[in-house]
């Protein structure tokens, strides 16, 4: 299924092609910080699967690690790891219409805040 999303002021735009790779919580100290979120939940897609209609900026938030976020408003808006090359991790909260991602996985676990409780299953 093909979707949209973009930004909160809505300067940068996307849209994916296809069922994604994967939909799951992130609970690492750094996507918390760079989301400013108790934990991220990621939609992980194929570069070919994601095409930008309006570019991002982007920052290397650490060796082989950049963000993507809207230089006007700040939403964040894409991950891209060397730990996943060809890969690209959007934020849910950006997509248009995200009510049939639903997460499956969590990564880093053992990082997750001591309140923050599973969802998983639970849907």
């Amino acid at each position: 299924m093909d979707r949209q999303g973009g930004c909160g002021c809505g300067a940068v735009r996307y849209e994916t092609v296809g069922e994604p790779k994967f939909v799951a919580h992130c609970h690492c100290a750094s996507c918390r910080r760079y989301t400013g979120a108790a934990f991220s939940t990621w939609v992980g897609f194929t570069d070919d699967q994601v095409n930008w209609i309006n570019k991002p900026a982007r920052v290397e938030s650490s060796p082989g690690v950049g963000r993507s976020f809207c230089p006007n408003c700040g939403t964040p808006l894409s991950y891209q790891g060397a730990k996943w090359p060809g890969e690209t991790h959007l934020t849910i909260g950006s997509f248009d219409d995200a009510s049939g991602l639903l997460p499956k996985g969590e990564a880093f676990p053992d990082e997750a805040l001591p309140w923050v409780r599973s969802t998983l299953g639970s849907a």
